[in-house]
């Protein structure tokens, strides 16, 4: 599995995650193809690279020539233009959920919905570039799973169109929530709002570099020089060494609850799991004065958080909802489809970390359509099936 970790000591901006990415082997030429199947006006921008130095370590400088300034936007009109372009279904989703999650932000920092957010220096040309370029970049190398290191929090201020605002600005401050973060670093925008949410929206887990065969390593220069560290972001590309077994970052989220219909209970976990939930399960609880009730538990990921939990306290009794992130170790799950002596079934395969077939098992709904259609019962169906789905086709 091809997975890569972002060294952010000095901290990390789009043009840094792109000259970094381009440094790990990406041809201008194709990031060039690939942009112009966005449909921005001809000529609204040019790309270029060039060799630089920060405290004379070397690395890739990325810069966008913006000659369109049509600088504010909605993003109501940026997640049209990225869904309505020619690149290819990962990128626009990527792309898309990146944009999301900054718009996110600017709404819960402005105080208003999501689809009237207005973007300034984020929702100009360069930035919309720089988000569609990592998209792409990440495409290209094949990246399955991203990893990043503790983030700088950086201080002062920062002059943008909502004037000077501290380090690290609102939007900032409110995408790097549950986020490790790092104060061994001078004054300056160590992490800039599109560069905090490219890695809230993509990266699996924060923290120590994985265990990983390294094949190459891809160095993005920052904009300015800072007296404390080189301002470098390093990208280590390689293959992920602990095979199929995967460890990554969940949010738990969970409501105690004693005055809600079981049927109220269940159509509440259909709709979460339907909303994307990893996860939804009960556990039985004594609550004041002796009443029973339950604790809903979900599973999701932290860009996840928001909408689930608005939707749990919307389709139940509960007035709050706790979280927090917990790190998890899992096994691959593939589902293959297999023909049988009672049809074809599809079985769910859980792989080992060597890449073998520890167990399968049959779909449920598979089972319960053959038995429907030939009287057996379904317990039968299950235990005639058992075994079939380990081998290799």
């Amino acid at each position: 599995m091809n997975i890569i970790y972002f060294d952010c000591q000095a901290g990390i901006s789009g043009d840094m995650t792109v000259a970094a990415l381009l440094d790990l082997g990406v041809p201008l030429e194709y990031l060039r193809a690939e942009l112009a199947k966005l449909g921005l006006p001809d000529g609204s921008c040019e790309l270029s690279t060039c060799r630089t130095e920060r405290q004379h370590m070397p690395a890739l400088k990325f810069d966008v020539a913006v000659h369109d300034h049509h600088t504010h936007r909605h993003y109501s009109g940026i997640d049209a233009l990225i869904a309505g372009s020619g690149l290819s279904g990962p990128v626009r989703e990527k792309a898309r959920r990146i944009f999301r999650r900054l718009a996110e932000a600017e709404a819960r920092v402005h105080g208003v919905a999501v689809d009237q957010v207005h973007f300034h220096e984020v929702g100009a040309v360069d930035s919309i570039v720089d988000i569609v370029a990592t998209a792409i970049c990440l495409e290209y190398l094949q990246v399955e799973r991203i990893y990043a290191s503790a983030l700088p929090l950086g201080s002062g201020f920062v002059d943008c169109a909502h004037g000077r605002l501290p380090v690290p600005a609102p939007a900032v401050a409110d995408l790097l929530q549950g986020v490790p973060l790092h104060g061994e670093c001078g004054p300056g925008e160590r992490v800039t709002p599109t560069g905090a949410a490219i890695l809230t929206a993509l990266t699996s887990k924060f923290g120590q570099q994985p265990a990983m065969l390294l094949e190459r390593v891809g160095s993005g220069a920052g904009g300015r020089d800072f007296p404390d560290c080189p301002n470098i972001l390093r990208a280590f590309l390689g293959q992920s060494t602990t095979g199929c077994e995967r460890s990554d970052d969940v949010i738990v989220a969970e409501s105690n609850i004693d005055d809600s219909t079981p049927e109220i209970l269940g159509y509440a976990m259909e709709r979460l799991l339907e909303a994307g939930a990893l996860d939804v399960f009960f556990t039985p609880i004594q609550m004041k004065k002796g009443r029973p009730g339950v604790t809903l538990s979900l599973l999701c990921r932290p860009a996840q958080l928001d909408e689930l939990a608005a939707l749990l306290l919307r389709e139940t009794s509960a007035i709050g909802v706790r979280h927090y992130r917990a790190e998890r170790i899992v096994l691959e799950r593939r589902i293959v489809e297999r023909a049988t002596e009672l049809g074809n079934v599809r079985f769910k395969q859980i792989i080992g970390s060597s890449g073998e077939i520890l167990r399968a098992s049959p779909e449920y709904e598979d089972c319960r359509r053959i038995a429907l259609e030939t009287g057996i019962p379904c317990r039968e169906v299950m235990e005639r099936l058992s075994g079939e789905g380990v081998s290799e086709p």
